[in-house]
């Protein structure tokens, strides 16, 4: 992926040097030209087939934040089990209930 998008920017780097050092180009003309050939369309492609990977680290760290708060909710009921219920416990914070 990352090898295509390489070479094309290659290729936009080079259609926009070739551009500005033509007799009739200029060189706003090969910075629009780099732009809209080069930066554009592979900034745009990086993005779209970066999607999936996006997708599964957001997956991965719901999944993640999900068994830490089961694992802290099983710790809080335990700690609230073994205490004096006269005494908070200490793995409780005190907005907690």
């Amino acid at each position: 992926m990352y090898l295509i998008a390489i070479a094309w920017m290659y290729v936009a780097l080079m259609m926009s040097l070739a551009e500005g050092f033509s007799p009739n180009g200029t060189w706003l003309g090969a910075f629009f030209t780099l732009l809209m050939y080069g930066v554009g369309p592979v900034s745009l492609l990086m993005y779209l087939l970066g999607t999936p990977g996006r997708r599964r680290l957001r997956q991965r760290a719901q999944a993640q934040a999900e068994s830490q708060a089961e694992a802290q909710v099983q710790a809080d009921s335990t700690g609230l089990m073994l205490s004096d219920p006269g005494k908070p416990s200490s793995a409780l914070k005190p907005d907690q209930r």
